[in-house]
């Protein structure tokens, strides 16, 4: 996003805006930017589009379709990194993800752990 000009990330964060609202009927309002690559200029950007800019605390390599983690390593590193208020970032494309999604939402709530939308997070 940094890399932007001022006209080329309005347009590309509301043609994403009006795609999710004319296929879902939903007003975005949260942004988590690309690879986390942000900047002052951007962060203001987006706050004077309407938008609030989270970030997660927890990510790891699990993106890279090739190169996915064991279900027993991607467990491993997920839950010895849990904390209170944590906003996990899992990607989609990950098949070791879908595979232990079960598995891992059992196990952080048996931590004693449990889930709230963005919504409830930042009231």
């Amino acid at each position: 996003m940094p890399s932007l000009s001022d006209d080329e990330l309005k347009k590309e964060v509301m043609g994403l805006h009006q795609s999710v609202y004319e296929k879902y009927n939903y007003e975005m309002k949260y942004l988590r930017p690309p690879k986390g690559e942000y900047s002052e200029r951007t962060l203001s950007l987006c706050e004077d589009l309407g938008y609030k800019t989270v970030m997660w605390s927890f990510a790891y390599v699990d993106w890279d379709e090739k190169k996915q983690p064991s279900e027993s390593d991607a467990m491993d590193k997920i839950i010895s990194n849990l904390h209170n208020g944590e906003i996990m970032l899992l990607h989609a494309t990950s098949k070791t993800n879908a595979d232990i999604m079960d598995k891992m939402i059992k196990k952080v709530k048996e931590e004693g752990y449990e889930f709230r939308s963005l919504e409830e997070f930042v009231q």
